[in-house]
């Protein structure tokens, strides 16, 4: 089943679907690896991983297109990418959505914070107008030419204006035709329900480092109903903690073999990676050609 068919498919599907957050290929690839249904791949981890900064706008739409294809092409499983604002106009928009459709995302979001945005859970956030926001709405639907691509439209609002204009927007969100809406922000008990209960679509939860400590569980998202969580940045914490640990004890013993119960084992890279599976293609396409030459003479 072709990676945009079944993201839609677990969606629609009963019970709650885990989306860890993928900052490159290889991570991309230990989340399949791990038996997850789908990936999340944002701008958060895009900006650590590439940049070594915070998510603050720098990076541009080229970039990330060329960043969510790597990933996209490492794995078999749905990515669902973060498109920023559209990183502009309605015109900028058009362009983001042909590039991310060819990097092979199942399906994206984008925001309506002005350009160019934050991490949704940092100060200092500003939003556009609602109409603004649904002419880059409409804009995202016409470019689109593989309607089996989601679509997801998120509002910021939450944290400037409240709960009542975040359902607002999202209600016309999803009149003005996106897949889903997302009120970004909005995750206690009271308010998931209320999302659910007044927003039609697939509901998608954030489980987010940046958000802090405190988060509803799965079981209790589940059991609100929700359709899916993602966790952008766990994966990208966990890799850092991981290097930086074992670098620290590198720096301080000074031997290899302080460090190497922290490693992966080479067997076990090999299997992520797929060499064995590289090789044997090799292998094939060399006996397919050595036999094409023996016919031959």
């Amino acid at each position: 089943m072709r990676a945009r068919a079944r993201f839609r498919q677990i969606l629609s599907a009963p019970g709650l679907s885990l989306m860890p957050g993928a900052y490159d290929g290889l991570s991309a690839r230990i989340i399949e690896e791990q038996g997850f249904e789908a990936i999340v791949a944002g701008g958060y981890a895009a900006a650590g991983s590439l940049l070594g900064q915070p998510d603050t706008g720098q990076s541009n739409m080229r970039d990330f297109a060329d960043h969510y294809a790597r990933i996209c092409g490492a794995v078999e499983i749905p990515v669902y990418a973060d498109a920023d604002t559209g990183f502009g106009s309605v015109n900028n928009v058009r362009q983001t959505i042909r590039a991310f459709e060819n990097a092979g995302v199942a399906a994206l979001f984008f925001t309506d914070q002005i350009f160019p945005s934050r991490c949704g859970y940092l100060p200092g956030k500003q939003v556009i107008g609602l109409e603004q926001m649904l002419a880059k709405v409409k804009a995202a639907l016409d470019a689109r030419t593989d309607e089996a691509m989601m679509i997801c439209a998120r509002t910021d609002v939450f944290a400037l204006e409240g709960e009542e204009e975040a359902i607002h927007r999202c209600q016309a969100f999803i009149e003005a035709g996106a897949d889903m809406a997302k009120p970004q922000g909005i995750d206690t008990a009271a308010s998931v329900r209320r999302v659910l209960r007044q927003v039609p679509g697939p509901f998608i939860a954030t489980l987010s480092q940046a958000a802090g400590a405190e988060h509803l569980s799965p079981d209790e998202l589940e059991a609100l109903g929700a359709h899916a969580a993602t966790l952008p940045s766990l994966p990208l914490f966990a890799a850092a903690k991981a290097v930086r640990d074992a670098l620290r004890d590198l720096k301080q013993t000074r031997s290899m073999a302080a460090v190497q119960d922290r490693l992966l084992p080479l067997d076990d890279y090999y299997k992520v990676v797929r060499l064995n599976e590289q090789l044997a293609r090799e292998k094939a396409y060399d006996d397919e050609a050595r036999e094409l030459v023996r016919r031959s003479t």
